[in-house]
């Protein structure tokens, strides 16, 4: 038996489920605390946060948190892993783009869609992860460089979640975060049923997860604006500082961690036309759905006569 409930955070879908309803509430509690530590450390639409400090957007080398420090790796050992095609560095294109507030907020500023022709008027550098320092409790970012930990800080933030739980509850539990799911601890039987689908009229379908292990959506059909008459995507390619050629829909991975799925299904978006080998070569599961919505599974993907039920 199984008990979940979802909710509302940073504008996507939440959910947890667990394999003993009577601990629900309590494992809530855990996800919601690792999310607010997630967010007062990373944010790029609160003021407080702990990245954007004084000192750290100064260059100075700076004394950071435990849960930034955690952040900031990932993000480095993402961009490392991808040779980097996922790249924390390109928070400046991100401004220059328009995403400069929560999404809600830009998608209800009718002035900024209309305007202009769609070119920023800042020339971004491309991103480059190498400048950044990170050595024992210390950061240090070269002044006039904006990091997003966006494409790694929710994979990581379900992986946490899902580990806690499993370590101080001991029941078998599913995190999902807008698509990144991460599973923990005994599995229900028949498996973790999870629905890959993005939406209406794209390919679906269901996968079970067994044991500890994660799956990643990276998707160009969503958190997608318009600025100066042109439509946006948050998945930037760092070599341009400009939303990624959309050669791929939506990619999806399975591995042991949230964060490792989502580091590869994100850079396969960015490396476009080289992404399906790519993915490949890490002998990771995937689904890859092309521009004309055709699909491509590899490295033992089911076929769609092999889905859970």
């Amino acid at each position: 038996m199984t008990a979940a409930c979802t909710w509302q955070i940073w504008g996507l879908d939440a959910s947890l489920t667990v394999t003993d309803p009577r601990r629900l509430s309590d494992a809530r509690v855990i996800v919601e605390k690792i999310l607010d530590d997630v967010d007062r450390a990373c944010s790029r639409f609160r003021p407080d946060a702990e990245l954007y400090g004084k000192s750290i957007r100064r260059g100075r080398p700076t004394r950071i948190s435990p849960a930034l420090r955690t952040l900031v790796d990932a993000a480095l050992d993402a961009a490392r892993a991808s040779d980097g095609a996922v790249d924390p560095t390109v928070g400046q294109a991100l401004v220059s783009l328009g995403y400069d507030r929560d999404l809600a907020a830009v998608l209800a500023d009718p002035a900024q869609a209309d305007r202009g022709d769609g070119m920023p008027r800042i020339r971004i550098r491309p991103a480059d992860h190498t400048l950044i320092r990170r050595h024992g409790d210390t950061l240090a970012v070269p002044e006039g460089i904006t990091l997003d930990l966006g494409a790694t800080a929710k994979a990581v933030a379900a992986d946490l979640a899902a580990d806690v739980i499993a370590d101080e509850i001991g029941c078998g539990v599913m995190v999902s975060l807008g698509g990144d799911i991460a599973a923990r601890g005994e599995t229900p039987t028949g498996g973790w049923q999870v629905t890959v689908d993005d939406g209406p009229g794209e390919p679906r379908t269901q996968i079970a997860l067994q044991g500890d292990c994660a799956v990643a959506t990276s998707s160009t059909l969503h958190r997608r604006w318009r600025h100066r008459g042109t439509s946006m995507h948050h998945i930037i390619d760092p070599a341009t500082g400009l939303p990624a050629e959309v050669r791929w829909r939506t990619v999806t991975v399975v591995a042991r961690r949230c964060v490792d799925a989502n580091t590869v299904s994100t850079a396969c978006i960015v490396k476009g036309d080289a992404g399906a080998d790519w993915v490949a070569a890490t002998g990771l599961p995937a689904r890859l759905i092309a521009a004309d919505r055709s699909v491509i599974g590899c490295n033992g993907w089911p076929a769609p006569d092999q889905l859970a039920a």
